[in-house]
């Protein structure tokens, strides 16, 4: 049997980055308790000030529950060169704060748009085409400013910086991600593929996430495992939900209860040679259920799957 690293992250507790979602969250301790009781070794951060922001607590606080960092959401409206001097500061703030607590894989900055913020792409979430994409002169600003602030992490801090593709942002279809991958530098912006996004974001295109990891390749060097349930993102496009409906309406689902194919997708993963973590995710708006004991069904449903790999 091959043993998966699985972490998990605030998100699925309902700790999301939308102010939308800010009320009702549960205190970091009480996460990162549940996160390990449940079967996960490693975590991601959250917003800034969620967790201890102090190297010397935070450390603790891993050590004492066995978990490893394994990196930290930061967005970034790249479209806007006015914006990436702040985002830099921001990225670099938070990547010394995972350098401090690094373990065994090193954690990654998790670069992304800033997502949520911008009306056009909000409201048409999972349903984009190519008529509200970057212009070419946009999509170079984007690029270059992804390029800049992973070049700065890497210098300042050691760390690598992956690209989380993310609906409600500028980088949500497989298109547009093939371009982002085409104008950024191999050598130092990698890729987050994270299979709900990956196909809620294919605007109802039937997605092999197993061909598209093999499409994306050696860009990729991060896994995000979420689920996309069909039945609700299809209601979500026929009655033209903005992004934050079909969240609350749980677009992104338990695992295995949605599209995607994750014994094909992680066998895959592994003949590729992949040895780092994958990182279950399931947004949670409060209200929406026991985090705890969804974060159960979904650890024990890997558990299933790591017996035939």
């Amino acid at each position: 049997m091959a043993k998966l690293l699985v972490g998990n992250a605030p998100c699925s507790w309902g700790t999301l980055e939308f102010e939308d979602a800010k009320a009702g969250q549960l205190g970091f301790s009480q996460m990162l308790d549940e996160l390990a009781e449940t079967g996960y070794t490693g975590t991601e951060l959250g917003d800034w000030g969620y967790m201890p922001t102090n190297p010397a607590a935070l450390a603790a606080e891993l050590a004492r529950r066995k978990l490893v960092m394994l990196g930290a959401f930061v967005p970034v409206a790249l479209k806007d060169p006015g914006a990436h001097a702040a985002g830099i500061a921001n990225a670099v703030k938070t990547a010394r704060l995972l350098a401090a607590v690094a373990g065994n894989p090193a954690p990654y900055l998790v670069l992304a748009d800033n997502n949520g913020t911008i009306p056009e792409r909000t409201s048409r979430a999972g349903r984009i085409t190519p008529d509200l994409s970057l212009n070419a002169a946009e999509w170079q600003i984007f690029a270059d400013g992804a390029n800049h602030l992973a070049h700065t992490v890497l210098a300042e801090t050691g760390l690598k910086t992956v690209f989380h593709h993310h609906c409600a942002g500028y980088v949500e279809t497989p298109a547009e991600i093939d371009t982002f991958l085409r104008l950024t530098d191999p050598s130092l912006v990698g890729l987050v593929f994270d299979t709900g996004h990956y196909c809620y974001g294919a605007a109802g295109q039937t997605i092999d996430v197993t061909a598209a990891l093999d499409h994306l390749g050696d860009r990729v060097w991060y896994i995000h495992c979420k689920d996309c349930h069909p039945d609700i993102a299809a209601r979500a496009r026929a009655e033209q939900w903005d992004y934050f409906t079909a969240l609350r309406h749980g677009v992104f689902c338990e695992l295995g209860k949605g599209c995607v194919d994750f014994p094909g997708f992680l066998k895959r993963l592994q003949q590729r040679g992949y040895a780092g973590y994958v990182l279950v995710e399931q947004d949670i708006l409060p209200g929406m259920g026991s985090p705890k004991e969804s974060a159960r069904r979904n650890r024990e449903y890997l558990r299933g799957i790591e017996e035939t790999l």
